[in-house]
Parts: structure tokens; C-alpha cells; sequence
């Protein structure tokens, strides 16, 4: 199902009792999602847009500009099918891990919402909820040195685990922007058409 609206910012409309929010900001019929983990590690407090305001959020945004997904970096930058989103979207404290439980389901309905082809968690926390949430991969003590750009076959998703832009090498950034841009040269969404099995001319497309 398509969503229909030209709303970048907040496409579904969701609210929170804080300040600041910073929801979700990109194609509402995205075939990337991006999914950091909260304004406090990735940015956005400020602007209200996920992965800006600070250096980690600009190098991603830097990367997945080189790599094809976003057209042009900046606050807010120009998106085309890849939508940004956090775990836990409110600024200011540190969450806690009750603050993470009381936004979850907000966060999984605007991932079902966006039902995106491939899911980018980044960081260990991120990763950690799609792991558990859309693959059968272990959670625990997860090594994202070595999950870093690499693919999972998930339910209904492929996952791409970003490691913390803070800490990448050169290497680091190198290797994910190989890995996308691969990626992209291929048949990510892997869909098939059911609709020849049907009546009538239309497609019916699964996963």
C-alpha cells in the first residue's frame, strides 16, 4: 500500500509529550530506512531533523550521499526513497530503558507504516531492535566491527547494521558506501508477482 502524502517532515503526524521531538523526516514510501537510536547520539534537537546538528549525523549523511541513497546532505537534506527515523525521538536526557519501552510502539508503526525494502540500523542499540524485531540473528553481545555493512536476510527486509559513525575509520566509510552502492545494482525489494494467478490485469506484489 502507498502512503499518500508529499510530507517530509513527520509524514504520519505523530506526537510526544516532550521537548524537543524529532520524528521521522524523509519518502514516505521510502525503500530505505535509516534507524538511529536518539537525537542524543545522532543529532537533531535543534533542527528537529534526524542525523543533523552534529558530526556523527553529518558523516552518515555524507556517506549515504556518496553511496546514492540521499541526493544531497545537509539540514535538512534531499531525500528520494530513504526515510530517517530514531528509536527514541525525544532530545534533552539520556533515555532510559522504560523511555525506549514507552516509544516502541510508536516506532514500529511508522516501520510498518514506511515498509521500506532495507532497514540501516545504526549503532549497536538500533541494530539490537531490528535484530530482534525483523530477523532471527542473535541480540546478544553483538560485534558491529564485524556486522558493519554487511547483509541480512530478515522477514520481509534485507538489513544493512551501520556501526557508529562516531567511531569509523576511513575504512569504515569506505566499506558502507561500497556495500550500498552495490547494493543498489541489484533487486533489493525481491518481490514477486502473484497478480498472474489472479483474475483481472493488476500486479500483486509480495515479498
Amino acid at each position: 500500500m502507498k502512503n499518500v502524502t508529499a510530507r517530509q517532515h513527520n509524514p504520519f503526524g505523530f506526537d510526544a509529550p516532550c521537548e524537543p521531538f524529532v520524528p521521522g523526516y524523509g519518502d514516505a514510501n521510502a525503500h530505505f530506512h535509516v534507524i538511529g537510536d536518539h537525537p542524543g547520539v545522532h543529532g537533531g534537537a535543534t533542527s528537529g531533523i534526524p542525523f543533523t546538528d552534529n558530526a556523527a549525523g553529518e558523516r552518515l549523511q555524507r556517506a549515504l550521499v556518496a553511496a546514492g541513497l540521499l541526493a544531497e546532505a545537509g539540514t535538512p537534506p534531499t531525500v528520494e526513497k530513504t526515510y530517517l527515523s530514531y528509536l527514541y525521538m525525544c532530545g534533552g536526557d539520556p533515555p532510559t530503558e522504560t523511555d525506549y519501552d514507552d516509544f516502541e510502539p510508536l516506532f514500529d508503526t511508522e516501520l510498518r507504516a514506511i515498509t521500506a525494502h532495507v532497514l540501516l540500523p545504526v549503532g549497536e542499540r538500533a541494530t539490537r531492535h531490528v535484530f530482534a524485531n525483523t530477523t532471527s540473528e542473535p541480540t546478544e553481545s553483538i560485534d558491529m566491527d564485524a556486522r558493519h555493512a554487511t547483509e541480512v536476510v530478515g522477514s520481509g527486509w534485507l538489513v544493512f547494521p551501520i556501526k557508529e559513525p562516531a567511531e569509523w575509520t576511513d575504512d569504515d566509510e569506505e566499506a558502507l558506501v561500497d556495500a550500498l552502492t552495490a547494493l543498489l545494482e541489484t533487486d533489493y525489494r525481491r518481490e514477486a508477482d502473484l497478480g498472474r494467478f489472479m483474475p483481472g490485469e493488476d500486479p500483486y506484489l509480495v515479498r
